[in-house]
């Protein structure tokens, strides 16, 4: 089996290709930025955008995760335009391709986000959503209609995936987790948008990687499910963690962001009985993982300043 993997340069694609090589999979990235977690995997360079570039990486593809999008909300803020280009006109892009190509499946990353304007405190992949107030949102609730107008019309199989908040290893910087363990690590404050009571049920990313891969199965098709976590975590409670870790990390507060997403209790219950996914990883256990891994990435990256400062003053 061969699988493309879109945004599979990046931090849930990248764990999404390491669980489809642990099991045989034939792995194609297609990305705008060159992967640099392994080099045993097909590589073709482009964006969303490009049609013609996409129609070419999916040629002799199964299956596809789509993955790649503008997934940080500020991002989103700053440049809308640009934003709805590569989620909406690039989603339509990857189903289009897929479609020429007669893949078989299309797996679309979502977030559970799409129900931040739902009034029902608890929701499933059945409650009806609302007009969104984000953009960030819009972009992605367009981007679960364009899937389900192509199995319509076309009969591509498309699972859509809607992520809980994801953390781990190799995390986008501006992720919630990671800034707060930046700022702690370089003696910044720690600041919490509003009283820190927003709260997320955070899905490690091994596990919201395996998530990905078991969503291939033919129960599936066609389908939406929740990679939701377990436990329910407010920010405040990340400050605190992280300042367990980092004793001297100072937390302050500050007004709260428009258009953020309180939270609400969402079911992971249909990706448990249908695709037989859980999150097995605590946050706990998940937070002391990345940490490790952060306080070794700096170090190396310490270790190589200091290695090519020797080199420059002996030259």
């Amino acid at each position: 089996m061969r699988a493309l993997v879109t945004g599979g340069s990046g931090f849930i694609g990248s764990h999404v290709v390491d669980k489809l090589c642990k099991r045989g999979v034939t792995v194609r990235i297609f990305d705008m930025v060159i992967p640099t977690f392994r080099n045993d995997v097909e590589f073709y360079h482009g964006s969303l955008l490009d049609l013609q570039a996409l129609r070419m990486a999916t040629l002799g593809v199964d299956v596809i995760f789509h993955l790649a999008a503008i997934a940080d909300v500020n991002d989103v803020l700053k440049e809308p335009h640009y934003a709805g280009m590569i989620n909406d006109q690039g989603t339509m892009n990857v189903l289009e391709a897929a479609r020429i190509a007669k893949t078989k499946r299309v797996i679309y990353g979502s977030t559970t986000w799409v129900y931040s304007d739902v009034t029902l405190p608890e929701v499933d992949e059945a409650t009806p959503l609302r007009a969104p107030s984000h953009f960030y949102t819009a972009t992605k609730i367009a981007g679960e209609y364009y899937c389900k107008s192509y199995g319509n019309l076309y009969g591509l199989e498309t699972t859509i995936l809607r992520y809980g908040i994801p953390y781990g290893p190799r995390a986008r910087d501006a992720a919630v987790v990671p800034t707060f363990v930046n700022k702690a690590y370089h003696g910044e404050p720690i600041t919490l948008q509003g009283d820190g009571s927003q709260y997320r049920k955070f899905v490690y990313v091994e596990d919201l990687a395996e998530g990905n891969v078991l969503a291939m199965k033919p129960i599936a098709a066609n389908k939406t499910y929740n990679l939701e976590g377990n436990e329910k975590i407010t920010i405040r409670q990340i400050a605190e963690a992280v300042k367990g870790h980092l004793p001297q990390t100072q937390i302050t507060f500050a007004p709260a962001r428009a258009g953020d997403f309180a939270g609400k209790m969402i079911s992971n219950r249909l990706a448990r009985e249908e695709l037989g996914w859980e999150p097995r990883t605590s946050f706990k256990d998940g937070l002391n993982l990345y940490v490790k891994w952060y306080l070794n990435r700096e170090e190396e990256r310490k270790k190589d300043l200091e290695r090519l400062d020797k080199e420059l003053r002996n030259s």
